[in-house]
């Protein structure tokens, strides 16, 4: 292990200078509410979605949307709009409903009040940590995950997390985890060039294809309400004829449904 250990820091080092990625959500404020809300917004985009589409949509967001306030009393149309080609829209929701539950509120600093917000699991919660407030917080993502195989796991099947919870705990910088961190995501990128190798996590899940999928036809309804309010007729041409869909987005609080007439929720 201690060879494995040292060749992992070997490789790494670079990442912490030359191959460290200029990214706008790197860009922190040494203002606490304004560093949270950068942390918050770019954890959320880069769920499932790849780093090139979100910095578009990112500094496309801070501007239209430059703090909790201006987000938590933003039309939802709006924000829904805004959110456009960064995939599962209720994230969007989840990030409106976080802004309105904070404002005047005490930001949160334990992994326990971040969770408590829907769209906020314990790994996102973790990445929130160890950005916003510098925190050694231990978390998982898939570049995560690419690097420890390869260092650690290269002759095995099926790893479960909590083997790379504890080993995480190990080699974290503790005294900044945020820039190891950091270097872990850019290398992890370098890696994936050559490497795939996430199917080895006992937790891995291959995406399901979009196209043609009920999550496009979502899609494709909640785009036609960002125009205006639409008969219950007119939603199940959308979604074809599937009524559950509506009923979902109903169930989100993505929309609201009365008399026959659909309407985004406000």
């Amino acid at each position: 292990m201690d060879a494995k250990v040292e060749s992992f820091h070997t490789e790494l080092a670079p990442y912490f200078t030359t191959g460290f990625r200029v990214l706008p959500w790197r860009h922190l404020s040494t203002n606490d509410a304004e560093r949270f809300y950068q942390v918050l917004v770019s954890e959320l985009m880069l769920q499932q979605t790849q780093v090139s589409r979100v910095i578009d949509s990112y500094l496309s967001w801070n501007r239209r949307f430059p703090d909790i306030e201006t987000l938590a009393k933003a039309p939802f149309r709006d924000v829904l709009g805004e959110w456009a080609g960064l995939g599962y829209s209720r994230r969007a929701k989840y990030l409106q409903d976080i802004a309105q539950a904070l404002v005047g509120a005490s930001l949160p600093m334990t992994i326990e009040e971040l969770v408590a917000f829907k769209g906020i699991g314990v790994n996102t919660a973790g990445a929130i940590l160890a950005y916003y407030n510098n925190l050694p917080a231990v978390f998982i993502e898939t570049n995560v995950r690419t690097v420890l195989f390869h260092h650690f796991f290269e002759d095995q099947e099926s790893v479960d997390d909590r083997e790379l919870y504890e080993l995480i705990g190990r080699l974290i910088d503790t005294k900044n985890p945020r820039s190891w961190y950091w270097a872990i995501m850019d290398y992890g990128a370098y890696l994936k060039r050559s490497i795939r190798n996430n199917s080895m996590s006992r937790h891995y899940t291959k995406q399901s294809v979009f196209e043609g999928s009920d999550r496009q036809l979502r899609s494709y309804l909640l785009k036609r309400l960002i125009i205006g309010p639409c008969t219950e007729k007119e939603a199940l041409y959308f979604v074809g004829s599937k009524l559950f869909i509506i009923e979902g987005l109903q169930k989100d609080g993505m929309i609201d449904y009365s008399d026959g007439i659909i309407v985004l929720a406000k």
